[in-house]
């Protein structure tokens, strides 16, 4: 009698490349790809970019910011509107601050600087899957900075009704803490001993709770509520 030795095959993460640099854009989805990941598509511009990756599906978008036909950010608008569970890592040769913080508040993930090596790069579209923020270093306390600023400019006008917060359970009151501090879900895992996969689902949890749709909003309530300083 054989022992049954079927393994659970996990697929592949779908990438996605834009630039418009034709050799820049071919080494990246090249590495990419002798990586293990699966590149379901490249793009040159902008307008080609949102319907390839429309019709192609990708779980990580690696975007390029100046491209033409259409800018970066607005391709990340549009693609994060219409799929919120798309994940966007911008790799760019900028690193001013307006364009990192235009291209988070666009629904980018994380944003990393064409400087990065490919090792960095390989790290940074594995945690982008998963839904870590991953920043190069130096532009995570901007981000976070910013998102305490926006946090800080009022939401509601005087007198007007607050809906009635729900319910978080103590564990994803904990986790959103640490989300709101800065931390990496990995980060967070070792910090309260458990799983990745375990943060992970807390946060969506707390996402369908609170009607939110990606960390950015998740980070603003947070310190909205002062979590942050806890």
């Amino acid at each position: 009698m054989t022992a049954d030795t079927t393994e659970v095959r996990r697929e592949p993460i779908k990438v996605m490349v834009v630039d418009d640099h034709p050799m820049w854009r071919d080494a990246v989805a090249r590495d990419l790809t002798e990586s293990g990941f699966h590149v379901v598509a490249t793009a040159g511009d902008g307008e080609q970019a949102v319907r390839r990756a429309l019709a192609a599906g990708p779980d990580v978008l690696v975007l390029d910011l100046n491209l033409p036909a259409k800018p970066g950010v607005q391709v990340c608008k549009e693609l994060v509107g219409a799929n919120p569970a798309l994940r966007v890592l911008v790799l760019s040769a900028s690193g001013e601050h307006a364009d990192v913080l235009e291209a988070v508040k666009s629904g980018a993930t994380g944003y990393l600087l064409k400087s990065a090596s490919t090792a960095e790069l390989i790290d940074a579209v594995r945690r982008t899957a998963v839904g870590d923020p991953v920043f190069t270093p130096g532009l995570a306390g901007l981000v976070l900075g910013e998102y305490r600023r926006l946090a800080a400019e009022p939401v509601l006008a005087a007198g007007a009704d607050e809906p009635e917060t729900p319910r978080l359970t103590d564990r994803e009151t904990e986790v959103l803490r640490l989300v709101a501090k800065g931390l990496s879900y990995k980060q967070i895992a070792e910090r309260l001993v458990i799983s990745h996969r375990t943060v992970q689902n807390h946060v969506q949890n707390t996402l369908g709770k609170l009607q939110l749709h990606n960390r950015v909003e998740l980070v603003r309530y947070a310190i909205e509520r002062g979590l942050d300083e806890g």
